[in-house]
């Protein structure tokens, strides 16, 4: 449950310009997820969000850039905990998350850089991976496989 809410709110956080908690707290409601303030406040601390000047000059929260470790370990536990499968499949490599939680985990893969990654393509709990050159399948799924088994 933590671990979907963390999801989601690095997804809205993405798509949308989130100034404050309550805006934050409102977003989370319309997708399902009943939570106090006090939560969203710890979910920001562990998330180790910060607010950034937008181009308009209002702030908004984001992921922290001083702390790239910090971000990738993040998404390694965003990605550890909402994926369900891995698998090749003709071309690509086919991930499976929990509901709602793709373009989190989507995310995750993106930002660590795999040398047979192109890139993501995330729907609602389906992940399409496209691989740079034909027969690389297996070492994406192995090395998504090795990101899910890690501690």
């Amino acid at each position: 449950m933590k671990q979907g809410r963390q999801s989601m709110i690095l997804e809205l956080i993405e798509n949308h310009d989130v100034e404050t908690q309550e805006e934050l707290l409102a977003l989370l409601r319309e997708k399902g997820y009943e939570v106090t303030q006090a939560t969203i406040s710890r979910d920001i601390k562990e998330l180790k969000l910060v607010k950034v000047q937008t181009e308009s000059g209002t702030y908004k929260y984001a992921l922290s850039g001083k702390e790239p470790q910090g971000r990738l370990d993040v998404f390694r536990r965003v990605f550890r905990d909402t994926v369900v499968s891995v698998e090749a499949a003709a071309s690509l490599v086919v991930v499976r998350t929990m509901s709602g939680s793709a373009n989190a985990a989507a995310e995750a893969i993106d930002v660590m850089n795999l040398p047979d990654v192109a890139g993501t393509l995330a729907g609602d709990n389906t992940i399409f991976v496209a691989v740079r050159e034909e027969g690389r399948q297996q070492n994406v799924v192995e090395a998504l496989s090795r990101m899910l088994r890690s501690k």
